[in-house]
């Protein structure tokens, strides 16, 4: 029987454990979206896990929307991103990047360009967003031309190879958390008539070409792609078709041999079970909320082949460690989850001062 701390292999990449760093916005790149050096000790801090899954970072600059988030489209983005993998390939991890385009998620006091957000159809998700000047309601997005579609598929694409440039043994597409890709599969904020809206099929199509994209330029192995069915948050309601859309979609993900699916999951477990069933590759498994006296247990039943966990990293450098150990977890201070420097970043305590 497998554990979390037994070695692994996923894709091309083995693992020295099945513990996995989710993805966490932080908000501390700089003004042009290049991680710093405090990123490159943050993850290397970390990566005692065997796999790190960083933030969410924009493909292009029409993907951003939240303020000092990263990007990876230009020499500088790789240039940062090159330390931080240096730093996490030093302490003996894998380091694969999360490309999340935020399409209507996004306000445009929070981006250079101050252009007005994109997404299938120009429906505003009735939220609102913290921007330089507090707490706003996001304004109405337009929606993306076909050629446009096209266009952001290739700017993923794009993003892909420099993160393979950057040194990344990877990347992580974001189809889930209320995002551009799973925009395009709920009918609340795809209203399209053309081919990327209305059946199953046609709201999937967008996911599984920008899989496609990424999996033609660096390889399926260093490809996977997070899917959160279900997600109840900012205006997405995949509706009584959900669960067939999530089989389809993962059935056709299948078919291009990516390294993994990461799968935030919220409680239908016939629909995780058939997923797990249709998905041939590794499988990483994410529940929001997971006691501690569960963790571990999706991997010794064999339903996953790795488990992710955000804020219990975040706050426990050392989070392998303490597991071992059966040390106590420090607490996230929820207060420095966004923005600052050092402070909630990389001065939570380990139990032993590193060498």
């Amino acid at each position: 029987m497998n554990t979390i701390f037994t070695p692994a292999t996923m894709g091309r990449h083995p693992l020295k454990n099945r513990i996995a760093m989710a993805p966490m916005t932080r908000s501390r790149a700089g003004l042009d979206g290049t991680p710093g050096e405090l990123a490159a000790t943050y993850y290397a801090q970390r990566a005692s896990v065997g796999l790190i899954i960083a933030e969410g970072t924009q493909p292009s600059d029409d993907g951003q929307g939240y303020l000092a988030t990263p990007g990876i489209y230009t020499d500088a983005h790789v240039a940062g991103w090159r330390n931080v993998a240096s730093a996490v390939h030093r302490h003996g991890s894998r380091l694969f990047i999360q490309l999340m385009h935020v399409g209507r998620m996004s306000h445009p006091d929070n981006t250079p360009h101050h252009r007005q957000a994109v997404a299938p159809s120009a429906i505003a998700p009735n939220t609102q967003m913290f921007t330089p000047t507090g707490m706003q309601d996001i304004p109405q997005p337009r929606a993306l031309s076909l050629d446009e579609i096209g266009q952001t598929v290739a700017d993923f694409r794009l993003a892909a190879r420099r993160a393979i440039e950057a040194g990344a043994d990877g990347v992580e597409i974001h189809g889930a958390n209320a995002y551009l890709i799973q925009q395009f599969l709920a009918p609340s904020a795809n209203q399209r008539a053309d081919r990327y809206g209305g059946s199953i099929e046609n709201r999937a199509r967008f996911a599984i070409e920008v899989a496609a994209a990424i999996a033609d330029e660096i390889g399926p192995e260093r490809t996977g792609i997070r899917l959160s069915p279900g997600t109840p948050i900012w205006g997405i309601d995949e509706g009584p078709e959900g669960p067939a859309l999530y089989r389809h979609l993962v059935a056709e993900l299948d078919k291009l041999g990516l390294a993994y699916l990461h799968l935030m999951h919220l409680g239908d477990e016939a629909l995780l079970r058939d997923l797990r069933r249709l998905w041939q590759q590794s499988l990483i498994l994410n529940r929001p909320g997971q006691p501690r006296e569960r963790i571990g247990s999706d991997v010794e039943s064999g339903l996953a082949d790795l488990e992710s966990y955000g804020q219990m990293i975040l706050a426990n450098p050392d989070f392998v460690a303490r597991l071992q150990a059966d040390a106590p977890l420090n607490e996230a201070d929820r207060a420095t989850f966004y923005g600052g420097g050092a402070r909630g970043y990389t001065d939570y305590p380990a139990l032993l001062a590193p060498n």
